[in-house]
């Protein structure tokens, strides 16, 4: 079969960095081929040359037979190429049907056609199985729902060629069931697909093929996906095993660091009662929508409680007020890093004393002292940046969150509440987070983070709170927890009969 897209040969220099050495694979037309590595791997710039955003120093790209060379990412839509990023392209002030039909919105007699405008974005969103209007603004949707419009504006360019960069990072279990619907659509629909993903059961499930890459070099491509396991896929990538990656270490718990007493709110359906102890690793699990996140703002202070109390190390903690819970020790690790968490202009150092100097008493910023300390944090957390003073944007997802946690260092937390802490990392990455969280917690530090990676919740905590619908559907131990007892508690429609509290 031959192929509709084609890799032949490609290499692209940086500055001291050679990001892809004469890479080469094929994609035949109805095939779904994963781009797998870690950060650093090569796969973004693949798909930035396959874009039209950067032009190859060698080799080049061929569709459908023809050597092509785009200039610009004009050219690369033009030749029926659709890339849908994880850093989402939006317009938020914009309509939903604004931002699907972007450049492409119908006209009669010189004027912008709403009515059909509205017509093809509605006949988009059936498609996608989303029930959302199509006049709403986009900055009202939630993460999940802008990531299904971005999805939405490559299906209405009717590409040929679509690639898709960790497009499930945001999406509820619903939603993603809704891709691998759309994914398999454009199967049948001859496209060539390209799938990046540091989610293996997602690559295991929707692809035909992976070609593996480490250090801008192609390692390999395993055309049998049957004949492939997770481990052997893991060890390609980054030369160690499963069990390598999460390294679980135990550790002694010390006196109770944090009391929940009754807590409701926002989100919440049921009042939550818990305890976390010093030096303890506590997961929570459950499903896109299950309250972990708004449970961690009530706790941090950015929402305020309707009732309850939170309680550290035995002083109960003013509500709402994240600066008093941050001069207590609490430090939050956000969902959204690029929205939430850093100042993407900014430089490392300066992301990582914002908090100190958030709960400094003092007006003035002592520029030398905050540099030493900065400099010190991003070699403890191993954050690779040319410089202290390199804006954080640039960084690899990873390397931002260790610098969110350097942060959360600075200011002495005691308590960390990391919420999907390696959304969007690869796994070398995830495996230098896993390590710094037990050496925090290995300090007496205690951390709370919520995940839906299930073997990641199961390989790095202590014990499992999993919630469902706003409430805690049941608290497991390690030992206890197995991925049939987690499903069953964190799916809606399971049966009410759960682990005991």
């Amino acid at each position: 079969m031959s192929a509709l897209l084609t890799y032949d040969r490609v290499g692209k220099r940086f500055p001291g960095v050679v990001a892809l050495d004469e890479v080469s694979f094929a994609v035949a037309p109805g095939e779904v081929r994963a781009l797998m590595g870690e950060n650093g791997a090569g796969k973004s710039t693949l798909l930035k040359i396959l874009a039209g955003e950067y032009r190859p120093d060698s080799g080049g790209l061929v569709i459908d037979g023809v050597p092509l060379a785009f200039a610009s990412p004009r050219d690369s839509q033009a030749a029926g190429v659709a890339i849908i990023h994880q850093e989402l392209h939006l317009a938020p002030d914009l309509t939903v049907t604004e931002n699907l039909l972007l450049g492409r919105m119908p006209s009669r007699g010189g004027f912008i056609d709403r009515k059909e405008a509205r017509r093809q974005a509605e006949a988009i969103l059936a498609r996608l199985g989303e029930a959302i209007d199509p006049d709403a603004r986009l900055r009202s949707l939630s993460i999940g729902k802008r990531q299904m419009i971005e999805i939405g504006k490559a299906l209405a360019r009717d590409a040929r060629i679509i690639a898709f960069d960790e497009p499930t990072s945001s999406l509820s279990a619903t939603e993603t069931r809704q891709l691998m619907r759309i994914i398999d659509e454009l199967r049948r629909d001859r496209r060539a697909i390209l799938y990046v993903s540091h989610r293996m059961e997602e690559v295991f499930e929707i692809s035909d093929s992976v070609t593996v890459l480490r250090d801008g070099r192609h390692l390999g491509d395993f055309p049998d996906m049957a004949a492939l396991s997770q481990d052997q896929l893991i060890t390609a990538m980054a030369g160690r095993t499963i069990a390598d990656i999460y390294a679980y270490r135990p550790r002694p718990h010390g006196e109770v660091a944090v009391q929940i007493d009754g807590l409701i709110g926002p989100g919440l359906r049921q009042p939550i009662d818990l305890q976390v102890r010093q030096g303890e690793i506590l997961g929570f699990f459950g499903l896109v929508g299950a309250g972990r996140s708004e449970l961690f703002k009530l706790l941090y202070g950015a929402v305020s409680p309707l009732a309850g109390s939170v309680s550290i190390d035995g002083a109960v903690l003013a509500p709402g007020d994240p600066r008093r819970a941050i001069a207590a020790g609490l430090g939050l690790c956000p969902e959204d890093r690029k929205d939430e968490a850093i100042m993407p202009l900014a430089g490392v150092a300066e992301n990582i004393a914002i908090a100190r100097r958030n709960i400094a008493n003092h007006a003035l910023v002592d520029d030398r002292s905050e540099g030493r300390q900065a400099a010190s944090l991003i070699e403890l957390m191993r954050v690779k940046t040319a410089s202290a003073t390199t804006p954080i944007a640039t960084l690899s997802g990873g390397n931002q969150q260790k610098a969110i946690i350097a942060r959360w260092l600075a200011a002495e937390a005691r308590i960390l509440l990391m919420d999907e802490p390696t959304r969007g990392i690869d796994v070398g990455a995830r495996s230098e987070i896993y390590a710094h969280m037990y050496r925090l917690a290995e300090e007496g530090r205690s951390i709370l983070f919520a995940s839906s990676d299930m073997p990641e919740v199961m390989g790095v905590a202590d014990r499992i709170v999993v919630m469902r619908e706003g409430a805690i559907a049941g608290i497991l131990s390690r030992a206890e927890a197995t991925p049939d007892i987690l499903l069953r508690l964190a799916l809606p429609d399971a049966g009410r009969a759960a682990a005991p509290l």
